[in-house]
């Protein structure tokens, strides 16, 4: 009996397994190198495969490119609320602010919002904002995304809003 399971199971194990059966996923590192894998991750795409395994005898790789290439991200910045010219109407000077970062930044990199050309606090890892005790009047608000070195890698257009606080006489 033992024997008659041990053959069932290497005749089991010594199918091949398919193409079509496993996905495949493909995307570049950190250093620009191109990395595949049966595991789904943020920013990977499917490859498709072909049902059909082709097996060419001799390939000539000589015109095939393998230097790594670094890909560049390129992250786009906008200020999502307030809208451009938006009245603000907050006796307590109260603003919330939220920007839009794409794609989705990488752990390390932070958020940095400037309020009329000075940086209000000090960078953060997200993109949502309170400002308290804003004075009344117009005010430019702007977004810019740091990487870990401390570059800034991307930033939105100024947007301006007014602030209306009621005064008692």
């Amino acid at each position: 009996m033992k024997h008659l399971l041990f053959l069932l199971l290497a005749t089991t194990l010594s199918f091949p397994v398919w193409a079509g059966q496993a996905k495949v996923y493909v995307w570049r590192d950190e250093n620009g190198v191109l990395v595949f894998s049966d595991s789904p991750r943020p920013g990977a795409e499917e490859v498709k495969v072909k049902d059909e395994a082709a097996v060419l005898p001799s390939i000539d790789t000589s015109i095939l490119d393998i230097k790594p290439q670094v890909l560049e991200d390129k992250y786009e910045v906008v200020v999502t609320q307030p809208e451009q010219n938006a009245t603000i109407r907050d006796n307590s000077g109260s603003v919330y602010v939220a920007g839009g970062i794409r794609p989705v930044f990488k752990r390390g990199f932070r958020v940095q919002l400037f309020l009329d050309g000075k940086p209000y606090n000090k960078p953060q890892t997200h993109s949502m904002f309170a400002l308290r005790n804003i004075d009344r009047g117009e005010h430019q608000i702007k977004i810019e995304l740091i990487n870990e070195k401390g570059k800034v890698i991307a930033s939105s257009e100024p947007v301006t809003f007014y602030m209306h606080r009621a005064s008692v006489n």
